[in-house]
């Protein structure tokens, strides 16, 4: 009997698989697999394949004919050798939203290969605001994001909110802050002033960035997000301004109109540290430690670990570092670099070993730290034998900080003479740290031979340093080489060297 409705499409015979299955029927099953099966979804690429292998991508189009565009934004991205154009149904031409969901796909993997499928597309519809979306976000080329803006104003794309919004971030700063001031007030949202203020942020322009998120908070469409503050405090901190940084979140608690987040705690707490503001620190630790933070956001743990450490709380470092359910090397790392920082070499090597107990493997950052501590702890034994088993057994390469650390333990124990031969076997050439490490372990330990060397070098590598001409001229007259000394007050002034002058600074009791 014939349906009244729209004829169902037919199909031949070749276009059913071999195994049996219908398109119609293979189209169902994946379907339901997208709206059902959350653990189908995690696949998209074994999706992709069933499509494929049961000729989906060349089936005529059904009313429900959605899947590949779902499985197109699912596998975003897709791996460079996957033929993802050629899955796209040749006859008829493949639907708008088909192929909005390849150029997304594409945008993030090969951006020209986006850029040629939109200029086809182009021929077979009109493009929407969603074509241009994917495109304006993956490409750095200003002449092309001004041919695409160009488009969008003759389109009359321009009006959508998404548009503006993705247009102010490609653009150079200068470009994009003349967009957002073409933007109607109603228009500049959240997200406009957190994109604007991140740009100004990255540029270190602290101050215009502070205006724009102070004048945010006029308006009842752009209040500031808890993204709006973390940029912010993350701001001030890559300005070099940690105190802004700790004061920011100070005002944005006092406030209580926003949550901290994950987020908001790892970019105050390396500040806190930094500043040795201990009390805001607490009170993030507190904080992340009610709300559950602490215990799921591991680099929110290491971050507090590493506050309490700069702060010189090594006991509650351990604490927090104990409770800790997951560790990775940068928790072990932080904790063991902590008593480093604090002169509790022991615990540090003692550390290090219950880490190589654990099985966690370390890196070039985790033995920086425990030669520290073998430095702090004049273990020179110990210090040696994990210096050998970094290159012999863990396959890591010394680097100019790790013989830094060798040379400084060897010379704090008075082994000047082996500090010295570490330094000319060196593979790279030393720089000035090193001979100043060397230095300071001979003025400790009277060793005026090897501290002319490192003079010496260090006037090589420093030539306009005034000091090492001094510390040099005064180690000879001090040994009674008065002619030496005073040729090398002349080299400095034949070098235009100035001393620096001496100052002090007496503190006048007060009047009152």
């Amino acid at each position: 009997m014939p349906s009244t409705g729209e004829p169902s499409p037919s199909f031949s015979p070749a276009v059913t698989t071999p195994d049996g299955w219908h398109p119609r029927t293979a189209e169902r099953r994946l379907l339901h697999l997208l709206h059902h099966s959350s653990r189908a979804r995690r696949r998209p690429l074994k999706l992709l394949g069933f499509a494929v292998r049961h000729c989906l991508h060349c089936s005529p189009p059904s009313p429900h004919h959605h899947f590949l565009t779902a499985l197109l934004l699912l596998s975003s991205p897709p791996p460079p050798a996957l033929p993802l154009r050629s899955l796209l149904p040749p006859d008829p031409p493949p639907p708008l939203p088909l192929l909005n969901a390849a150029l997304k796909s594409l945008s993030t993997s090969s951006p020209p290969l986006a850029f040629r499928l939109f200029s086809s597309l182009r021929h077979l519809h009109a493009p929407d605001r969603l074509s241009f979306l994917p495109l304006l976000g993956s490409t750095s080329s200003l002449p092309l994001l001004s041919s695409l803006h160009a488009l969008l104003l003759r389109l009359g794309f321009l009006s959508h909110h998404a548009i503006s919004l993705v247009l102010l971030k490609p653009y150079p700063l200068h470009h994009a802050r003349i967009l957002f001031d073409e933007m109607p007030q109603q228009s500049k949202c959240t997200v406009a002033y957190n994109t604007l203020i991140t740009a100004y942020l990255k540029a270190k322009d602290l101050f215009t960035a502070r205006q724009l998120f102070d004048e945010m908070q006029r308006f009842k469409r752009s209040r500031r997000s808890v993204v709006s503050w973390n940029a912010m405090i993350a701001g001030c901190a890559w300005c070099g301004r940690d105190d802004m940084a700790v004061r920011c979140f100070e005002d944005m608690v006092r406030e209580g109109v926003v949550a901290p987040d994950d987020g908001t705690l790892a970019a105050v707490l390396p500040a806190c540290g930094r500043t040795g503001n201990a009390g805001a620190g607490r009170w993030a630790r507190e904080y992340a430690s009610k709300t559950g933070i602490l215990e799921t956001s591991m680099h929110v743990a290491n971050a507090v670990v590493d506050m309490y450490c700069k702060c010189g709380d090594v006991d509650s470092a351990r604490e927090v570092f104990e409770g800790m359910l997951q560790r990775s090397v940068v928790s072990w790392n932080t904790m063991i670099s902590g008593f480093s920082l604090n002169g509790q070499g022991i615990k540090g090597i003692e550390l290090f070993h219950e880490m190589m107990r654990s099985g966690e493997d370390p890196n070039a950052v985790t033995f920086l730290g425990v030669l520290g501590c073998c430095a702090h702890a004049g273990a020179v034994d110990i210090g040696q034998g994990i210096f050998q088993t970094m290159q012999s057994e863990h396959r890591i390469e010394a680097g100019i900080e790790h013989y830094g650390c060798m040379v400084d333990l060897l010379g704090r124990s008075g082994l000047l003479e082996e500090a010295h031969a570490l330094i000319q076997e060196m593979p790279m050439r030393p720089n000035a740290a090193i001979w100043g490490s060397l230095l300071s372990a001979c003025r400790a330990h009277a060793g005026v031979g090897i501290a002319e060397v490192a003079l010496k070098e260090l006037i090589s590598l420093e030539p306009w340093n005034s000091g090492n001409y001094v510390l040099l001229a005064n180690l000879y007259a001090e040994t009674g080489r008065w002619e030496e000394s005073g040729d090398v007050r002349k080299l400095m002034r034949k070098m235009s060297v100035q001393k620096a002058p001496g100052q002090s600074l007496i503190e006048e009791p007060s009047s009152s």
